[in-house]
């Protein structure tokens, strides 16, 4: 199985707002960037999409994946919610439609293919990779946040 780092980030101008994600995927040679955005979302739902984007982006072999995000919410989903969201029918522990369900579902399915290592890295503390991704995704929102009608 290759291997692969993520570095993943969303961002979001108000929440819910414009909003923009990114991600690097390496194999410690070679980077690609994937990046993109939505015009009303959540800081959460980008945070997701940089995942998503990534993961999808991984079209031949299956991969193990070590992902690093500053998103507590991708990584206590991953590692600790999502398959008792599946056993309890999309709820949470409290009995509550799961938010972003419709993401979390496509984020399943990738990971049935790749294996995912995820990794918790803090936000805006100089980690490289991470505040590229920051950066990046930034700009993504102020793009959609600036179209003219």
């Amino acid at each position: 199985m290759k291997k692969v780092k993520i570095y993943a980030d969303g961002s979001c101008i108000r929440n819910p707002g414009p909003g923009g994600f990114a991600a690097i995927i390496t194999d410690g040679e070679k980077k690609l960037v994937v990046k993109g955005n939505e015009k009303s979302t959540t800081n959460n739902r980008m945070e997701l999409m940089a995942v998503i984007k990534a993961l999808q982006s991984l079209k031949k072999d299956r991969y193990e994946v070590d992902l690093y995000t500053d998103s507590s919410y991708v990584v206590n989903g991953l590692k600790f919610w999502l398959e008792k969201w599946i056993k309890n029918n999309w709820k949470t522990s409290s009995g509550k439609p799961v938010e972003n369900k419709d993401l979390w579902e496509t984020l399943h399915g990738l990971i049935k293919i790749h294996k995912v290592n995820p990794f918790w890295i803090k936000g805006h503390a100089g980690h490289p990779e991470n505040e590229y991704c920051d950066k990046i995704a930034k700009q993504e929102a102020l793009k959609v946040k600036n179209e003219k009608i």
